[in-house]
């Protein structure tokens, strides 16, 4: 049998076997291969089992002997399962994930062995962790990091491992991953919502953040996949001619889902159901061979951790269907790129959700509070939650037609500008008897009608209000959401902190019953943060000469956005809301520009070697068939040869100049990256940024051309019509 007729028999045989896995109610497999609070029950002592609940929603810490009790029920059901080891499974500073695994298995004496797992191994790991990025925290020696479990994220069970969501600590204490900075800021919202929730409800005793992140990424055929060395090492094409058919006639966007892709699509959402991942939506983007998925809302930390691992599970799910997932934001030039849409909102344990208008005026106030609050925290800090979505990649996408700006503005809709400008105007100090009314029924209390039928959309903006929580739009597909989501709580807690101060201060100096004080507050931030409010088209150059009007940043590239991070008002907003210290903050500037400065680094050898040992290679093998062709002429047409070779002489001559132009440019891009890999830091990323960078699009334009003129079935490299086009 063939191999291509073995390929396809396995895949349709693995295609039913999908279909027979998917005849299942999602809701009975959902979350079988997590230790929910179901199994808990099951496999725990109550004891334990209150202990856990009490950690995860109060922080309480778990005893030792609780933490023993947590592990010997968490070993039995693991092992119910048929898992054989376990790991502690953590989010460094590289943007992945990690894992180490340990087997259960133990031996004693007599040359017996037993499965053994204590709360001592669940609760704290010391990995080898010498080479993650720590950003000059600690030396390379020094290689004791530690893993501690975070019982808010559930554990799960992937293949035969048990899996443990930790934090990872330097020994020292300060964080080396992405969870444990999120958590904190999570705290730092929790703790500073519900005191302004006392206003309005005094049940409210905890507020969580949640989050819906929707996850866009591009599938192409591994075997074609293969045949580029750009896609395999960096995650994109670096060159690569247009097709004459992209996405210009809109007919991939909500298609019909090829029948190889929904395969792939259901093994996916049956391996996310048994993990506790609540995938709901799937469906065609707008480029060729372009999908997205998006779950329902969950609490902050738990969707971080889901998209983390759900990003795992995509690739390793894909090779089972010999496809490549692509997460990069721009993985082809001329169509659109990927995003991962973070959908933000505040919700109380009482079930409310606090960006959810209500149906009675004082419902709505509250609404108002944390709505004004949070652009107003937006306002305040949009240097630094723009250096939240930087990144090489994203760097590609951002206000590329296809995605928000650089610069950052919130998009409200027009019927919420206009009850804004209203509340603006109204008079200062304390209101009459007769604005109050006109206040709750004219204004606050008509917001559900407002919002009822409120179809504004603006898919330009990077931070957009949608009815009933913000999106921020702007994060990379290849993103871990925990960064921009540990930005966005922190500066909208610190900006719950100060609207309190505020808010009691007027009480207790001006005599304010609580509505007055709040609407006085709420009305000067409205116009305090008003230049923030922008709801026009973002891509339009018009909207860069106003926000530079309205003094907004626009920081294009990533080394330039990062500086923010780094600021005096940055380092201190995360050392009040205790988020993170100096330290932990200077050394994520350090990992993030390094990261930046070796992406370019290595898309620029990467570029290099495909120019010279792929393309001109092949160029110059069609370039000699060509002069073969013309010596055959003169052979037969003598010295009046060259009205007959014409053609094939200029294509010669235009050949020989692009491989000119690609050798020259190559060359000195290599020569620009030696003198910046003798630089350090900022320094290093700015000339990566502006004079290595910008040979890229020249070698490309050159090496793109000489792809229209080389015969087809010489050309090494799989084309954008291949790509983008087999599915």
């Amino acid at each position: 049998m063939s191999t291509i007729r073995f390929n396809a028999l396995k895949e349709t045989l693995h295609r039913k076997a999908v279909e027979i896995k998917e005849q299942g109610r999602r809701s009975e497999m959902f979350g079988a291969n997590v230790f929910n609070k179901h199994a808990m029950r099951q496999f725990m002592t109550n004891e334990a089992f209150v202990s856990v609940q009490s950690a995860i929603v109060d922080g309480v810490k778990i005893e030792r002997k609780i933490a023993d009790q947590v592990a010997a029920g968490m070993k039995d059901w693991a092992l119910s399962k048929g898992a054989t080891h376990y790991t502690h499974w953590f989010q460094p500073l590289t943007g992945a994930t990690a894992e180490k695994h340990d087997a259960f298995f133990e031996t004693i004496e007599d040359g017996r062995a037993m499965e053994k797992f204590d709360g001592g191994q669940l609760v704290q790991q010391e990995p080898d962790a010498s080479s993650f990025p720590n950003g000059g925290i600690r030396n390379t020696f020094e290689a004791r990091g530690y893993t501690a479990w975070d019982p808010t994220s559930p554990a799960f069970i992937y293949g035969t491992t048990l899996c443990i969501p930790t934090v990872f600590v330097a020994y020292t204490g300060e964080a080396l991953d992405n969870k444990a900075p999120l958590l904190k800021a999570l705290q730092a919202v929790d703790t500073a919502a519900t005191a302004i929730c006392k206003y309005f409800d005094k049940n409210v005793s905890k507020v969580n953040a949640s989050l819906g992140w929707e996850q866009e990424y591009f599938l192409i055929d591994t075997a074609l996949a293969a045949s580029r060395p750009d896609i395999t090492l960096t995650g994109r094409t670096l060159l690569g001619h247009s097709p004459a058919k992209g996405q210009q006639l809109d007919d991939h966007y909500f298609g019909s889902i090829p029948s190889r892709v929904m395969s792939y699509m259901r093994d996916l959402e049956h391996e996310c159901m048994l993990l506790g991942i609540p995938v709901k939506t799937r469906h065609n983007e707008v480029a060729p061979n372009q999908y997205e998925l998006a779950p329902i809302f969950e609490e902050a930390n738990l969707a971080v951790d889901h998209n983390s691992l759900l990003m795992d599970v995509m690739e390793k799910v894909s090779q089972r269907h010999h496809f490549k997932v692509l997460f990069h934001e721009k993985p082809f030039a001329g169509i659109n790129g990927s995003g991962k849409h973070n959908n933000w909102s505040l919700a109380t344990d009482t079930g409310v959700n606090l960006l959810s208008p209500g149906k009675t005026p004082m419902k709505n106030l509250q609404f108002l509070t944390f709505f004004v609050n949070t652009i107003k925290a937006v306002h305040d800090h949009e240097e630094l939650l723009r250096s939240s979505i930087a990144s090489a990649g994203n760097d590609h996408r951002l206000g590329a037609n296809e995605a928000p700006p650089a610069i950052i503005s919130v998009f409200i809709g027009s019927q919420l500008s206009a009850v804004l400008d209203e509340l603006e105007h109204v008079t200062k100090g304390k209101l009459s008897p007769q604005e109050k009314t006109d206040l709750k029924l004219n204004v606050v209390g008509k917001i559900p009608d407002v919002l009822l039928d409120n179809t504004d959309r603006n898919r330009t903006s990077p931070f957009a209000f949608t009815g009933n929580k913000f999106e921020l739009r702007a994060v990379g597909s290849w993103a871990n959401c925990a960064g921009p989501m540990t930005v966005l709580n922190t500066i909208v807690a610190k900006q719950l902190k100060e609207f309190k101060k505020e808010v009691d201060a007027l009480i207790a100096s001006k005599g304010l019953k609580k509505d007055e004080a709040v609407f006085n507050v709420l009305r000067e931030y409205i116009k305090a943060s008003k230049k923030i409010r922008f709801e026009g088209n973002g891509y339009g150059s018009a909207w860069e000469k106003e926000a530079a009007k309205r003094g907004l940043s626009n920081h294009k590239t990533t080394p330039e956005a990062l500086k923010a991070k780094i600021s005096k008002k940055s380092i201190e907003l995360f050392e009040e809301m205790e988020v993170m210290s100096k330290v932990e903050v200077e050394a994520r500037h350090e990992i993030e520009l390094e990261e930046y400065i070796l992406r370019i680094q290595i898309e620029g050898r990467v570029l290099g070697d495909v120019a010279r040992n792929h393309v001109i290679p092949t160029a110059v093998k069609y370039q000699n068939t060509l002069i073969e062709n013309v010596s055959g002429l003169k052979n037969i047409f003598g010295n009046d040869f060259k009205k007959h070779a014409k053609e094939q002489i200029d294509l010669i001559e235009k050949i020989s100049l692009h491989i000119a132009e690609i050798n020259s440019k190559v060359e000195k891009m290599t020569q620009e990256r030696k003198r910046a890999n003798k630089l350090e830091g900022q320094k290093s990323a700015d000339m990566y940024c502006h004079k290595v960078r910008p040979y890229f699009d020249e070698i490309r334009y050159h090496c793109d051309k000489l792809e229209m003129m080389v015969d087809d079935e010489l050309w090494p490299l799989a084309k954008y019509r291949e790509l983008l086009f087999t599915r």
